[in-house]
């Protein structure tokens, strides 16, 4: 059963937009564990640790790999503890995490701390964060996590900044220290103190809306799906696939994007600008795919968002400096923008809410799990083939797979 979050007083002002803001602050400030933000730390810890990025990058890879399987018990426990209890412990537990990287001293301690941090940050405290929200809107589901998804994306953009200036100030190890102490200053706060499970804690319903009159039938609401059921279905799966491809290959291109746009003849300084295109373009297309959700069948989203991934790699063979190279960027942009919103709109909307932790958390390890695998693939792709156009060509067979199997995809009805 999930515990009570606050004292149970009703309260004038809708709590859910507040929820939103403070949850958008929590999934930004996993950014210390997510690849935006470890790797402004991977050339100083090889140089210190006297590792070979091959040996980096493997660890990296186990560490993903092993926090990733524990997300879909962290979903079921989060279930039972309630978002507001789980977050508090989750910032409690990454933030001691983060002051744990500064202590690495080998191979093996270096792929147990980035297991924690990929488990507590880009898994557990993301989830949490959307947990969060998905018990306060509805029908504005996906208006609200396209919103948020955008604010986050932008938010996040600053933490290679952040991190890279205290390493630049400091050393690698305070960097790390500094970053846990940011994140027990600010998440554990904001869980403690402004989360709210649900909007009958406080005496409101979900989108703000009052109370039906009195003498009006009451909606049906959407029968809610166990993780096993929600496992065992079809839509669960292409969902989840998208999510898994979407996750795979835009970490791999993001993850070589300095060697691959070098290939195709930009400086280095130059093919990191091209991360703030990237940016924008995941910006404008998280906006419009949060609003379409709450309209139009799923299926021409899901299609929508591995269209354009295709397109990214199709657009890998004429990449070059110029109106090339940012069309590029912002249509591999847009391909993770448009399927960021659409776990967290479509999940609760077709599988209920009493388990969504539990569910969403499967989805997410998914997610998780290859996009630690991506760059590895892409490598070899690269190897064996002989050059990143090859690979990218070989890869978009995914999308097109995944967008045919989306539109065969049709919504449960009422009362599923």
């Amino acid at each position: 059963m999930t515990q009570s979050s606050a004292p149970a007083q009703a309260t004038r002002r809708f709590v859910g937009w507040r929820i939103a803001v403070l949850a958008t602050l929590t999934a930004a400030l996993t950014g210390p564990g997510q690849t935006i933000g470890v790797s402004v730390f991977v050339d100083p810890m090889i140089e210190a640790l006297d590792l070979t990025r091959s040996q980096v990058s493997a660890a990296y890879l186990i560490g993903t790999l092993l926090g990733a399987l524990a997300l879909p018990s962290t979903g079921r426990w989060i279930d039972r503890m309630g978002a507001r209890r789980a977050m508090t412990l989750i910032g409690l537990a990454f933030g001691t995490g983060l002051i744990a990287m500064s202590g690495v001293g080998g191979f093996i301690t270096l792929a147990l701390g980035y297991s924690l941090i990929r488990w507590l940050g880009q898994g557990s405290l993301s989830l949490v964060s959307t947990v969060a929200v998905t018990h306060w809107f509805e029908r504005r589901r996906g208006l609200v996590f396209g919103l948020m998804m955008t604010g986050v994306s932008a938010l996040m953009s600053l933490t290679p900044v952040l991190l890279n200036l205290a390493i630049e100030a400091y050393s690698w190890q305070t960097a790390w220290r500094l970053a846990g102490v940011a994140i027990w200053l600010t998440v554990v706060p904001i869980a403690y103190f402004g989360i709210i499970n649900r909007p009958a804690d406080v005496g409101q319903r979900t989108d703000g809306d009052d109370a039906p009159a009195v003498g009006t039938v009451p909606v049906e609401p959407r029968r809610s799906h166990t993780r096993r059921q929600a496992v065992g279905e079809v839509r669960f799966w292409v969902l989840s696939l998208t999510v898994a491809t979407t996750s795979m290959l835009a970490t791999a291109l993001n993850f070589h994007q300095i060697s691959l746009l070098g290939e195709a003849g930009l400086t280095s300084t130059e093919a990191a600008t091209m991360f703030l295109p990237q940016v924008l373009g995941a910006i404008v297309a998280g906006l419009i795919v949060g609003a379409l959700s709450d309209r139009i069948p799923v299926r021409f989203l899901l299609a929508t968002s591995m269209t354009l991934l295709f397109a990214a790699l199709l657009l890998i063979q004429i990449v070059e400096p110029g109106w090339q190279v940012l069309l590029y960027a912002i249509t591999l942009g847009a391909a993770g923008g448009a399927q960021r919103p659409l776990a967290a709109t479509v999940l609760p909307r077709w599988f209920g809410l009493s388990n969504i932790g539990a569910i969403q958390g499967v989805s997410t390890f998914v997610g998780v799990g290859a996009s630690a695998l991506g760059p590895v693939a892409f490598s070899l792709g690269r190897t064996w083939l002989g050059g990143y156009s090859s690979a990218a060509l070989a890869f978009a067979v995914m999308p097109v797979a995944i967008a045919i199997a989306a539109l065969t995809v049709t919504e449960p009805k009422s009362g599923d």
